[in-house]
């Protein structure tokens, strides 16, 4: 062995011990006849001395290491004069004996500290370098815990661990598929999964009642801080269950990692939202409940009550009360307009009211109204003094619901009521079934086409579909939608008018899927599940904005490995390989 111990082990009841040590040299420090050597592994950093007067060619050699230097050193562990209270290790150091230079190092592009002086891309170029950094590797290391615990907890509720294929058949009802062309049987493709929904279900039908995976998952779709072209699920599945089964193993999952990863004992049940609810209330099916600000609608106070045309002619009005901001500046104020009319955003525009100390109201919109009108403006947004009123209003209700919950949460960011240390736990639940695709011209399902619609919305599916509400649930923490599932369809008469409200043919259903309508054939089980995103979780326990850091490779915003340079171009003998030709279209 390169070590008897690891650099973050050591104590002062170890005072005296003779020990190596090899690791990254993290930095050095002369001083006088003295070299001060921080080394560090995966495990801490521990101080090493060279000392001239003893052996000053071995303080020579130690003068020229550099930073990231591999190196492996003999000697007796030593009580430090000034401790260091910031380190487990930092009451003792190591007078070094012996010193062995196992690999030279260039220097770093960007510094290996936790406040490092490296952007974002040359960070993920060297991402290798990069995880040597403390903070980066305890996310790692939290992954590793959380993926052990999962298990632990799952397999304790009798579920079993199976694998289910990365290349399969294309599916492309939802994302677009990474798609793998076949060597073998020329001009067919394989897809990578974007999750192991129809597998799963399968193994419902073979028994395996209870099935996990901690599986890779592949979607090509555009990039966010929450999401990667390649991730990772805690995929689940159970038969002989209803919704209330799920959701309660799975809350009790949750229940579990809070406790054993953060100390945090969550003994109340997590509260349930309809979707409509969260819809109304928050503008979001993943409303961040941290904090208040719900949603007040302002039809019946605002529009055709005054002589302002933009309410007047609006399909929805809406508002929320800033708790103590009516001292907001101007400056401010055009602040949150701009921030509303960015293009991500797409507002025309914002109006605000001030609850005066006296009670009154002072509104951008004052020669419009009546003061009568702004007090029951007031009344019905329950505004005290010192409040700020902000309204939004458009000509489409579901879109300026989504306008107001960006500027509901750019208020709880500016006024601290996002706590990355507090948490916020419900399930929204009741999810219509179907949400209509203006690009399609059609329904689409809203979660798949294997969702199991409620039993009393059954009949709706002849007469309303677009009424019918689907037997799903997603678990909302602070505004992230940590997981998601529902109660799949096991009938296949169900599922075939399932695929008829979809657009389906019986042709396109069998080639597709026909595989699972087999297999419902032969005696399918009540089923379902959930599946948790793995890197979100982590993200959340982390304190992170984006789910990068906690994956140990991840893509860039563009989808592109920069560290590895992929995607990237092959050559002509593999194209031939594959029968393939690549022809770009240039963009006009």
């Amino acid at each position: 062995m390169f070590r008897t111990n690891t650099c973050g082990e050591l104590r002062l009841t170890d005072a005296g011990k003779t020990v190596t040590l090899a690791g990254w040299v993290q930095r050095t420090r002369k001083m006088g006849g003295m070299t001060f050597v921080d080394l560090r592994d995966r495990y801490g950093i521990t101080q090493l001395v060279f000392n001239e007067e003893i052996n000053a060619e071995l303080c020579e050699k130690a003068n020229k290491l550099g930073r990231e230097f591999v190196i492996q050193i003999t000697g007796t562990v030593n009580e430090r004069e000034s401790k260091n209270k910031n380190l487990p290790t930092g009451d003792v150091e190591i007078i070094v004996s012996e010193l062995n230079v196992l690999n030279a190092s260039l220097t770093p592009p960007f510094t290996i500290e936790d406040n490092t002086d490296g952007g974002d891309d040359i960070r993920m170029k060297y991402r290798y370098l990069d995880l040597r950094r403390h903070a980066v590797r305890e996310n790692i290391e939290l992954r590793h815990k959380m993926t052990m615990e999962v298990r632990r907890y799952l397999d304790s509720k009798g579920f079993l661990e199976i694998e289910t294929p990365m290349l399969i058949g294309s599916t492309p009802e939802g994302a677009r598929d990474f798609v793998v062309p076949s060597r073998m049987n020329p001009g067919r493709f394989y897809a990578l999964p974007q999750s192991p929904q129809t597998l799963k279900q399968l193994l419902m039908v073979a028994g395996m009642d209870r099935y996990f995976q901690i599986v890779k998952c592949f979607r090509d779709e555009d990039l966010r801080a929450d999401r990667q072209p390649e991730f990772t699920q805690i995929d689940c599945e159970m038969s002989f269950v209803e919704q209330e089964d799920v959701i309660s193993t799975f809350e009790g999952m949750a229940k579990h990692l809070f406790k054993e990863l953060r100390g945090v004992e969550l003994t109340e049940p997590f509260p349930r939202m309809p979707w409509s609810e969260a819809m109304r209330l928050y503008g979001s099916d993943k409303p961040d409940t941290r904090f208040g600000m719900e949603f007040v609608e302002l039809m019946d106070v605002l529009k055709g009550t005054g002589e302002f045309g933009v309410f007047n002619d609006a399909a929805y009005i809406g508002g929320i009360c800033a708790e103590g901001c009516a001292s907001y500046t101007r400056k401010q104020l055009d602040q949150l307009t701009d921030f509303v009319k960015r293009s991500q955003i797409g507002a025309k525009g914002l109006v605000y009211a001030r609850v005066q100390e006296d009670g009154s109201v002072k509104s951008s919109v004052d020669k419009f109204y009546t003061p009568e009108v702004l007090n029951q403006l007031k009344e019905a947004m329950q505004a005290k003094p010192g409040d700020l009123i902000l309204i939004m209003s458009g000509d489409d209700a579901m879109k300026t619901r989504k306008q107001l919950c960006e500027l509901r949460l750019e208020m709880g960011n500016r006024l601290g009521l996002r706590d990355k240390n507090k948490f916020s736990l419900l399930w929204v639940v009741d999810f219509p079934m179907f949400e209509w695709s203006e690009e399609e011209g059609r329904l689409m399902a809203m979660h798949h086409p294997f969702t199991h619609p409620k039993d009393e919305d059954i009949p709706l599916l002849d007469t309303n579909p677009a009424a019918v509400r689907a037997d799903a649930y997603d678990m909302v923490c602070n505004g992230v939608e940590v997981g998601g599932g529902s109660i799949r369809i096991h009938d296949p008469e169900l599922q075939n008018k399932m695929f008829e409200i979809l657009g389906f043919t019986k042709e396109k259903a069998q080639e597709q899927f026909g595989f699972l309508m087999n297999a419902f054939k032969y005696g399918a089980p009540p089923h379902g599940g959930l599946a948790y995103g793995l890197d979100r979780w982590v993200s959340l326990f982390a304190g992170l904005d984006s789910i990068r850091d906690c994956i140990a490779f991840p893509k860039n915003n563009s989808g592109r490995d920069v560290m590895l340079d992929a995607p990237s171009c092959i050559d002509q003998k593999q194209l031939d390989e594959l029968n393939l030709i690549v022809d770009i279209k240039e963009e006009k």
